[in-house]
């Protein structure tokens, strides 16, 4: 099973520096994760000044909002994408994670599969789907 792990941020946060020690440490996390086969992708986000948001509604042209997102609860700052056998090896792993102060949180989420909307997506649909996925999955080599 893929999981995404979410590492999140308040708007206030997103202007502070982080430590410099903290990307050394971050760096020996990644490569434990590396060392255990597990790790599928990890990146880190820059701060919402560098985005958008954009808003759906039906019957109207969607919404953009440039950031900064200064009225956000939270904000993603970045993830990892772990494959493991279970949410509770995900957690066990996320607990791991080095740097974080007092009270900030990561997310751990199952990445959905195809199986996951079978009856849901039509057989072409899910055909479609996997050919897509192959498709990505040959580029990336």
């Amino acid at each position: 099973m893929r999981f995404m792990i979410i590492v999140k941020m308040t708007p206030a946060q997103e202007n502070v520096e982080p430590d410099p020690s903290m990307f050394e440490d971050m760096g020996k996390y990644n490569q434990s994760l590396v060392d255990a086969g597990i790790l599928l992708a990890a990146e880190g986000l820059t701060g919402s000044k560098d985005g958008a948001i954009i808003t759906f509604r039906k019957g109207a042209k969607p919404v953009v909002k440039d950031g900064p997102f200064t009225e956000a609860k939270e904000l993603v700052a970045g993830f990892w994408i772990i494959q493991v056998k279970s949410l509770e090896e995900a957690v066990e792993w996320a607990k791991r994670i080095p740097g974080f102060a007092d009270g900030e949180s990561v997310e751990v989420r199952r990445v959905a599969e195809i199986s996951d909307f079978e009856g849901v997506m039509s057989p072409e649909t899910i055909a479609t789907e996997e050919a897509m996925r192959d498709e990505i999955a040959k580029k990336s080599h």
